[in-house]
């Protein structure tokens, strides 16, 4: 368990172990209770906006000992909980306003897109949807389903059901539709989503193959920060291109 320092009474300073830290200090003392975690980590925690240590005149970190509970807290709920970042940042902003949310039962994940809680890994697959809802809540018809499908656009589970995530590549598709990109155009973005998937499994694949469940439940929260850090380099990669295209 983390050993949060505290400050000590006398003469109203702060005791050594109560200043403000060094990201080094801050990684050796969550490394008590989480092995994996890194400077790298702690940085992107930071650029994400879930914490906000202070800066020297120079530019270093100094973290307080509530940031690095906090940071305790976030780390928990990833890898006990298999929250995504805007997940873990809404319940922390709901515990500043002094309410009490309630966190998913552990292997739960919420969908980014629609907010739809769907199972996790060894979950109940309760979100998963049959082909009925999944024209309904695209508002398309068969055929058009059919075609995208046809594309690689849509893919079914085994089973034939289709996860929540799908609504949302549906909507997406459909969407780009109306400006005349049809789904033979899209199949490059496809292509490229299967890669990226390929390069995270490569990263995540060593900790998913430990025996220890805390270190397979880090996978799957690495994971998901992989697929954030992806989306987003893929939108400026997009932006930045158009701009040098449009100018």
């Amino acid at each position: 368990m983390l050993r949060t320092p505290t400050g000590g009474a006398g003469h109203g300073t702060a005791t050594a172990e109560a200043r403000p830290m060094s990201i080094g200090t801050v990684l050796i003392q969550l490394r008590e209770e989480f092995p994996e975690v890194t400077i790298s980590k702690i940085r992107f925690l930071e650029a994400e906006g879930l914490i906000e240590p202070q800066r020297t005149p120079s530019g270093y970190r100094k973290f307080a000992p509530r940031d690095v509970e906090r940071l305790a807290q976030v780390l928990r709920m990833q890898r006990d909980h298999y929250l995504p970042l805007k997940v873990i940042r809404e319940h922390l902003d709901a515990l500043a306003r002094g309410e009490q949310p309630v966190l998913p039962s552990p292997g739960a994940q919420r969908d980014l897109a629609d907010g739809v809680w769907e199972a996790g890994p060894g979950a109940p697959t309760a979100a998963r949807i049959g082909r009925a809802e999944l024209l309904a809540a695209a508002e398309v018809d068969e055929e058009r389903l059919t075609e995208w499908e046809s594309y690689g656009l849509i893919v079914p589970s085994p089973d034939g059901g289709y996860d929540a995530e799908i609504v949302t590549v549906a909507k997406l598709v459909a969407d780009l539709g109306r400006f005349g990109l049809e789904p033979r155009h899209l199949r490059a973005m496809r292509a490229s989503a299967d890669r990226e998937a390929g390069l995270v499994e490569q990263v995540v694949a060593p900790l998913r193959r430990h025996r220890n469940p805390q270190t397979r439940a880090h996978a799957e929260a690495t994971a998901n920060e992989l697929a954030e850090l992806s989306v987003r380099l893929h939108a400026a990669l997009v932006q930045s291109a158009l701009r040098t295209r449009l100018h």
